[in-house]
């Protein structure tokens, strides 16, 4: 049988991530090359020319004076971590298949548990906003998916109180194999939902396959192919053909955040769903994964922490 070239990569060894950013000036160049890759520009006037105060870490520029930091502007933005400590979340999070809860980052980082779960939650915003930018094109499937709930004695699936319902996407190549997918958090499963969701989402002429369900028919209005599949009330939905590929990594998904994590808030579900497909979108290489994660890192806004407690992400 021949081996899966995605599950046999070498990646990036924990040896190999310290040789490269065990050290705090270490992560801060690399952070510096990631946040001006063309070398630093003042914001304010445009020049080139800097000093650098070692004493208040800030660069100053020669020419109007104005100040900034190196992580001004980004998401590690009025942190009281050092790099090294997020570079290290950012390798533990991106190198686990099925994530890692923030009880163990604490564990690993020596950090407390409100301090894992928040720097936790910057970085799978992060994610979010890296995976929106990718839309899908080509042959794509989706399903309808829902979480949370009664786990027993409850209504099963649409319809059913309490549950969190959110959109899985799959874009597969010529060959059937899967390459991108979606997974996104909706109000509800309506022509207008799935249309705003499309739009976002997908490249115009796509060819999306679906099951029946009257919603999805919003997809031929939006400029795209459309076929439906009926597929039934089947109880083993990953043997269903046409859709075995899609069915499959949902059912990983949703053992993995059960697995993981035991459980997650439908306010924080967006962000736990794009960190799963952060890492899915991006398996071929994962050990471009972390330095893939400094620079959307350096590319982000802050986020404060009221913005962190009260955001609940959609699509």
């Amino acid at each position: 049988m021949k081996r899966s070239r995605v599950q046999f990569q070498k990646g990036l060894s924990l040896q190999q991530f310290l040789s490269k950013y065990g050290q705090e000036e270490q992560c801060q160049r690399a952070l510096f090359r990631a946040k001006w890759p063309n070398g630093w520009t003042c914001q304010h006037c445009g020049s080139k020319e800097f000093y650098t105060l070692k004493v208040r870490q800030l660069y100053q520029c020669k020419h109007c004076r104005s100040q900034t930091s190196l992580i001004s502007g980004t998401i590690f933005a009025a942190t009281k971590l050092p790099l090294t400590t997020w570079f290290l979340a950012i390798f533990f999070i991106t190198q686990a298949k099925e994530g890692i809860a923030a009880l163990n980052l604490r564990r690993y980082l020596g950090i407390s548990d409100t301090a894992a779960l928040r720097l936790k939650h910057k970085l799978q915003s992060v994610m979010k906003n890296a995976d929106d930018t990718l839309k899908l094109h080509g042959l794509i499937q989706i399903d309808d998916v829902y979480w949370g709930g009664k786990s027993r004695g409850g209504k099963r699936g649409r319809g059913a109180p309490g549950k969190s319902p959110f959109v899985a996407a799959l874009s597969r190549n010529t060959k059937g194999h899967p390459i991108h997918i979606r997974l996104s958090r909706v109000k509800a499963f309506s022509s207008v939902a799935i249309k705003d969701w499309a739009d976002q989402h997908l490249q115009p002429l796509s060819i999306v396959i679906s099951d029946g369900l009257g919603c999805f028919r919003s997809f031929e209005t939006c400029g795209h192919i459309h076929h439906s599949i009926i597929t039934g009330d089947s109880k083993d939905p990953e043997k269903i053909k046409p859709f075995r590929w899609l069915n499959t990594i949902i059912g990983n998904v949703k053992n993995a955040i059960r697995g993981t994590y035991h459980g997650v808030s439908k306010k924080h579900l967006s962000r736990y769903l794009a960190e799963f497909s952060f890492r899915f979108n991006r398996r071929f290489r994962m050990e471009l994964m972390v330095p893939a994660l400094i620079t959307f890192s350096a590319k982000s806004k802050p986020l404060p922490q009221h913005h962190l407690r009260l955001a609940e992400d959609w699509s």
